[in-house]
């Protein structure tokens, strides 16, 4: 567990119990904090009051005059909801486990953070990195939007090699909650439309992604994509650092073919940011070029999870918006795409490029009516299945083999399963339950 001394009878409100809420309390009780701590899940709440020294009691009820901060999770809205204004009105900082995170930091064995944030990509381009830093025997550990929550981990010891690095992989709500992150190497892969309910606009969305630079030191590194207009005017305001700054250009030549779980267009641009930082941080050529030839797919992230009489199906339930379903058709040659959800738009017009390799689309969840309107006259076959079971077991039977079929919503989860993750492996049993 991750902890600082600083923390220690100091008071904090704790809002949202569910995995990185619950690592926050435990460490900051574990500090020896004043730690009041609320879910409107009961599970949740009876989880936290387990935990000694921790109250729990619904904050909004509290006054949180002088508390050391209101440390809330990244799910919740810091535009709308009604707690977050009584902080701020009190004077109280609103922070999240990043923060703390960085916080602790002056207290650990010497080390290095990498963060990487973008819309699309940073969990493959996070867990890449983390590969390779394995690969080269450098200790590493790998939280934030990723994996275990980064103050549940043991912190990385002293170590020969002049220590170990941290890699975050972090959301634009995680960036929000964060004020002292000073990144060694911060990464911005790209920025499209997304999450527009949580901000005023495209362009606020976009400066929530440029924090990540504004809370860096000048001397540390900057890697951005520059493909899309928002990421390069984010590196356009970086000019001052050229000499710290790497710029990917989309459509940058890039032979992939040693990279198994690497093909595609968008894993050109994953691993560009990846060597990036590898070289940033002084790896070898040789140890980087063996990372990236065995690095594996993350699970739900293009991960064929079966095939059968011939036909492929691949998991792409991370997908949840049109930007990162296009590189997933755009992948395969002939596709039985299922495409649904919780959707964050209108339209699917980024995954339009790709609709000549779609023999049928079967649509679900909330978005399906909508999606099914869009799609007909464009693709051959379209369904309004309603259901992943439904829409898996039709798929299946249509599909000849060579083909794929592909879960790749291009919308959120929520209205459906509990999450991406959910998703996934409810295809994954609708794929295993076929005759």
């Amino acid at each position: 567990m991750i902890l600082s001394a600083a923390w220690a009878g100091q008071r904090y409100a704790v809002l949202g119990l569910a995995r990185s809420g619950m690592a926050t309390v435990r460490a900051l009780a574990a500090a020896g904090a004043h730690v009041v701590a609320w879910d409107s899940d009961a599970a949740a709440r009876e989880r936290a009051a387990a935990v000694d020294g921790v109250i729990v009691h619904d904050p909004a009820l509290l006054d949180l005059s002088g508390a050391a901060g209101l440390v809330v999770s990244p799910g919740v809205p810091l535009n709308t909801h009604p707690l977050v204004a009584q902080a701020r009105a009190a004077g109280v900082p609103v922070i999240g486990d990043i923060e703390l995170f960085a916080q602790a930091r002056a207290e650990l064995p010497p080390h290095k953070v990498v963060g990487i944030t973008g819309t699309n990509g940073k969990s493959t381009t996070t867990a890449l990195v983390h590969h390779i830093l394995k690969t080269a025997r450098v200790p590493t550990l790998m939280g934030g939007n990723i994996g275990l929550p980064i103050l549940e981990q043991a912190p990385l010891e002293p170590n020969a090699q002049g220590g170990g690095v941290y890699v975050l992989e972090l959301s634009s709500y995680q960036i929000d909650l964060t004020q002292s992150l000073d990144c060694d190497v911060a990464v911005l892969l790209n920025i499209t439309p997304d999450h527009l309910d949580r901000y005023d606009g495209f362009e606020a969305y976009a400066a929530s992604k440029a924090r990540l630079f504004a809370i860096q030191s000048a001397a540390h590194e900057a890697v951005i994509g520059i493909g899309d207009t928002a990421s390069a005017q984010i590196a356009g305001t970086l000019a001052p650092r050229a000499d710290r700054l790497t710029k990917i250009a989309a459509g940058q030549c890039l032979d992939q073919s040693r990279w198994p779980a690497l093909q595609g267009p968008h894993n050109a641009q994953n691993a560009l940011a990846a060597l990036a930082v590898a070289k940033a941080l002084g790896l070898a050529p040789e140890a980087i070029e063996q990372g990236l030839a065995t690095y594996s797919s993350l699970p739900h992230r293009m991960e064929t999870v079966a095939t059968r009489n011939g036909v492929a199906f691949v998991d792409d339930s991370k997908a949840t918006n049109p930007e990162s379903t296009a590189p997933a058709l755009g992948a395969f040659e002939r596709i039985h795409w299922v495409v649904g959800g919780k959707r964050k738009g209108d339209d699917l017009d980024a995954c339009a490029p790709y609709f000549d390799r779609v023999a049928a689309a079967y649509t679900i969840g909330e978005a399906g009516p909508l999606f099914s309107d869009l799609l007909k006259g464009r693709i051959p076959v379209v369904e309004q299945a309603g259901d992943l079971a439904t829409a898996v077991r039709h798929a299946a039977a249509a599909a000849r083999p060579g083909e794929t079929v592909l879960l790749s919503p291009a919308c959120a989860s929520f209205d459906q399963f509990r999450d991406y993750e959910d998703r996934g492996r409810a295809f994954r049993a609708a794929v295993e339950a076929l005759d």
